[in-house]
């Protein structure tokens, strides 16, 4: 039986961990560009990961979630981004992802946040309520990959940008 996993908050010894899980939770995902260790870095040396959580089990760290800004065109504010979100491969499939999500966006309520989005599988993020938006767009990305999630009822209208941070493509010099 496996042990029980708790979340919390990230911790700079976690660090490399963290790099490490998202490395291998990605390894093997065609769709991947492999850079997303280095976006949550990037986000991390920004000071934009406003929402930064691991999953720990047996004392090791073997998931991640962030959550960061991201600015809309009509200009409305406190949205944010979840991504990426990564269980080590061995630990997939035992619900891990999902408790992150879930604590990660009862964190963003806590902050009074407006909404969250994400780009993301078509099947897995509507179980937690997540929606294909009408009129709100992220520039090269298929419609039904892009999701929201309004705190408020109220979804926002225009394009999304993520930060700068996603555009990331390997260690920062």
């Amino acid at each position: 039986m496996n042990a029980p996993v708790s979340i919390r908050a990230e911790t700079p010894a976690d660090r490399e961990a963290i790099a490490a899980v998202t490395e291998a939770a990605f390894a093997t995902l065609e769709i991947s560009d492999h850079t997303e260790q280095y976006i949550v870095a990037a986000l991390r040396a920004a000071g934009a990961l406003s929402v930064s959580l691991v999953a720990v089990r047996a004392g090791r760290v073997v998931g991640h979630i962030a959550f960061s800004p991201v600015t809309v065109s009509d200009g409305t504010p406190g949205w944010y981004g979840l991504g990426p979100v990564s269980v080590l491969p061995e630990h997939q499939r035992q619900g891990i992802g999902a408790a992150l999500i879930r604590e990660g966006l009862a964190e963003l309520r806590g902050l009074e946040a407006r909404g969250c989005c994400l780009v993301g599988h078509p099947d897995y993020y509507p179980r937690f309520g997540f929606e294909h938006p009408t009129g709100l767009v992220v520039e090269g990305v298929p419609p039904e990959a892009f999701f929201v999630l309004p705190f408020d009822g109220a979804v926002p209208q225009g394009t999304v940008r993520f930060h700068e941070a996603f555009r990331a493509s390997g260690p920062a010099d």
